[in-house]
């Protein structure tokens, strides 16, 4: 089994009982510091705006405005104001602190099963896939010069790379999930919409939360926050840590290993300066640390014939019969892979950032000034056999960026509410990729080389890569909400980007056999073998873009509690550089994207705010969509990524959410999404491979797109009961269910996830004031078998990586 020591040489469970440790003196430490401190003047610091931006308030689970049910408000900044969710003219679901706990969601793949426009799925974290409406990314893997259409802030900070989000979401007040194009004010990416994270901030009064958490697989996990003040009225802090442990799902029966682990460690140290009480200056450190034994391929299926019953030729039976190797059975649920080779899923993330709110009086002005590091190291066993085909499959990225934002708003209750500002953005993100081939490769991909030839050329024989994909963006953007009346209003924004792109791609062979020793006939072979393989290459492309995206907004309140709107935004998602082994004839430059969406809405609370129904129609239609193109080179195990532009594609479809609070202890809450996403022009797409026979493109035009389900549903329950004294008992049930979607790029039947549904249900025991809290948990009760993703190879190998199976625990919480 994996070892479960940490790096440093500190052992798993002493690591856990030190962090427990830490946090209680910590706490102690703070709560003895709160007879010093004077507290007269908290309520006054969140005038200055988002500075303290009601770091207690405890959101919804998943509809809009769910606090607002139970007699609380939804505060969120989607508009880069603090406003009610309900009066916010845009579809967006609000995930808070008290949801996450009663889900125990920690992590955005755990959180989507809250939101169901959402769509997260991983073939590990830097090749994870986002989606809302359908949008954003497909399934492909990650190309470095290529942003998602989904973009993710974390305290106001842009994250330029997907993978760093996939960290221990850290302390949470709540996400926000913004559905449609947000680019006016959100910009850099987000023709698809955009998740806003913002985490606790410091307080004037010492609080300490804190919680323990032990289940199956050997699981593990603590998490706890403590924040005060330094300095009486001036200077408050909050320190934000959490450390999980996860033995692993899988098995790799060739090592005798456990794979599909987790093990993280995140922190977030805050400061808030308040020298004066119009003045705020927030200071935020974080770091992240993750390692997984992952990716572990699982063999889900394989095909010997085409489509129409033609033989593949040189099949996956065929290779494996040469080899003289004897594939596992086929299945995949029974969680047993046979990889010989070293595979991890390895990352660092570290940052710092500083936003300062200064209230004018009639306007408010606000910079966040952003530096971050993120730090990929994976390894992969290319060939997902105990054969020693492809023994190095990888790409590891060093990313850095910097980010600075300015905007002024208006404050107060205005005829004219606005906000402007203007944005920078610089990231380089350096490539360094490695493929490398063992002593089975050639008798695997060349049947028709004699042996001395195909050994000669690949048994080890490595290529590197290094590519650089630089971003310099500048942005200045306005939005103007006219508030023509008390029900009336109308909202216009523009924001207009700059941006200029360069890299260089430069590919080299790195290690082989000597080759000078052959005859010139079998030299010019080898050579020959290992450029189509891994071709020498070197080129560098620059790429510049600019771009007006824009949004109207109207909005009329037919009732108290009923708001009904109608939008159209254009948005702009900035093209690419194909930074990688491109194919002859492609172009390094992908060009942008541009999208037009229109929505109509409605906004409601009924019977005295116990009902709250939230709907939404859209429609979008996306020209030059941006999509990852993988490529199997033919009589090899090599893939060949690039970037290329589908002509047209169009997303509509409707969204409901719906939550009832009866009474105080009791709450219902459903959601719905229809999405229909179709390629409308796309006729040189991929072809799938069991019909390669029939060409190498197809025309999927008229299809779903990859990724994305037509129909998901989430429902969630949530009761508690008074038990005497001041202890009550509560539950917690949510079902998440997706229709059937494919995960491949050329629509291939063996690519299809079928529908599932999971359930997770809680039940715990906590006092009323919930300074103590302990509670029983099950996320995937029914242990539903289900697929993340499908991957089928050219010569018949179907993999998969599976969905996790039923897990149970317990969690200890204190809040004091």
């Amino acid at each position: 089994m994996p070892s479960t020591t940490r790096a440093g040489g500190l052992p798993r469970r002493a690591s856990t009982i030190l962090l427990t440790g830490l946090l209680t003196a910590t706490s102690t430490v703070a709560l003895a510091a709160e007879a010093h401190a004077s507290t007269d003047v908290a309520a006054a610091r969140t005038a200055v705006p988002e500075a303290d931006p009601t770091p207690n308030a405890d959101p919804a689970p998943t509809a809009d405005a769910d606090a607002d049910a139970v007699g609380g408000e939804v505060l969120v900044t989607a508009r880069r104001r603090q406003e009610r969710a309900q009066d916010v003219p845009i579809a967006l679901s609000v995930v808070g602190s008290e949801a996450l706990e009663r889900t125990g969601n920690f992590t955005l793949g755990q959180v989507q099963q809250l939101v169901p426009s959402l769509q997260v799925f991983s073939f590990n974290p830097r090749n994870t896939n986002i989606n809302i409406r359908g949008l954003g990314s497909n399934v492909a893997l990650t190309n470095d010069g290529l942003e998602n259409g989904v973009g993710i802030y974390i305290d106001n900070v842009f994250y330029g790379r997907v993978g760093q989000s996939q960290f221990d979401l850290v302390d949470l007040d709540r996400i926000e999930v913004l559905r449609g194009p947000q680019g006016t004010l959100f910009g850099k990416n987000t023709t698809a919409g955009a998740i806003n994270i913002s985490t606790r901030a410091p307080s004037f009064t010492t609080e300490f939360a804190g919680e323990a958490t032990l289940g199956d697989y050997g699981y593990h996990q603590v998490r706890g926050s403590v924040s005060g003040p330094i300095v009486a009225d001036t200077i408050a802090y909050r320190l934000s840590i959490a450390d999980t442990h996860r033995d692993g799902f899988l098995t790799n029966v060739t090592t005798r290993e456990r794979a599909q682990d987790y093990d993280n460690f995140s922190a977030r140290g805050q400061l808030l300066i308040t020298p004066a009480p119009a003045l705020a200056i927030k200071l935020i450190g974080d770091y992240s640390q993750q390692k997984q034994h992952f990716v572990l391929g699982i063999v889900a299926d394989y095909f010997g014939t085409y489509e129409n019953g033609a033989a593949v030729p040189n099949n996956f039976r065929d290779r494996a019969a040469r080899a003289g190797y004897t594939p596992l059975p086929i299945d995949p649920f029974a969680r047993r892979g046979d990889a010989n080779s070293h595979y991890q899923s390895n990352m660092k993330s570290y940052g710092a950032s500083a936003q300062v709110d200064w209230d004018l009086g009639r306007a408010a002005l606000t910079s966040i000034t952003a530096y971050r590091w993120w730090d990929w190291d994976p390894a992969n066993d290319g060939d997902n056999t105990a054969l020693s085909v492809v023994t190095k499959a990888q790409q590891a990225n060093r990313q850095r960026q910097f980010s600075q934002e300015v905007r002024l708003a208006s404050t107060g209750n205005n005829t004219v509410d606005y906000v402007v500002g203007a944005y920078y953005f610089w990231q380089i993100v350096r490539g360094y990729g490695a493929t490398a081939y063992g002593a089975d490769a050639a008798s695997w991909n060349l049947p028709t080389v004699s042996a001395a030839i195909g050994n000669a050329a690949l048994s080890g024989f490595e290529a590197r890569s290094t590519s650089t994909p630089e971003t310099k963006s500048v942005a200045a953007f306005g939005q103007a909400t006219w508030n023509a009346t008390d029900a009336l209003h109308l909202t216009v924004g523009l924001r207009y980007t700059a941006e200029r792109k360069n890299g260089r791609f430069h590919q080299f062979h790195f290690a082989g056999a000597d080759l000078s020793g052959l005859p010139d006939k079998a030299r010019a072979a080898a050579l020959a073998i290992r450029t189509q393989f891994n071709p020498v290459m070197d080129f560098t492309t620059r790429l510049n873009d600019d771009s007006l995206s824009g949004l109207a907004t109207l909005s009329y309140r037919v009732a108290p509690d009923a708001l009904l709107y109608a939008s159209y935004s254009r948005g702009s998602k900035s093209g690419g550089l194909n930074l990688t082994a491109l194919p002859a004839g492609i172009d390094p430059n992908v060009r942008p994207e541009g999208v037009n969406a229109y929505e109509v809405g409605l906004k409601s609370q009924w019977l005295d705010r116990t009902v709250t129904l939230n709907l939404a129609g859209f429609w979008t239609d996306v020209s030059d969509y941006q999509t990852g193109i993988t490529e199997l080179l033919a009589n090899t195990v090599t893939y060949r990524q690039y970037i290329a532009n589908i002509p047209s594609v169009r997303s509509r479809g409707i969204e409901g959410d719906l939550v009832w609070a009866p009474v105080r202890h009791a709450s219902l809450n459903a959601s719905i999404s229809y999405t229909d996403a179709t390629y409308r022009d796309y006729r040189n797409a991929p072809q799938a491979p069991e019909r390669l026979n029939l060409g190498g493109i197809q025309n999927l035009t008229g299809q779903q797109l990859a990724g994305v389900p037509k129909f998901t549903y989430t429902l969630g329950a949530d009761v508690a009961q008074p038990v005497g004294g001041a202890l009550e008992v509560y539950g917690h049930a949510d079902y998440s269910h997706r229709s059937s979607f494919n995960t491949t790029a050329g629509n291939s039947r063996y690519g299809v996830i079928n529908a599932y549904g999971v359930l997770n249900l809680r039940v715990g025991l906590r006092t009323e004031d919930a300074r103590w809290d302990v509670s029983a948990w099950v996320r995937n009760a029914g242990d539903t078998d289900y697929f993340q993703t499908l991957s089928p190879t050219n010569f018949g190998l179907v993999t998969g990586i599976v969905g996790d199976p039923r897990t149970w625990g317990v969690t200890l919480r204190t809040k004091l």
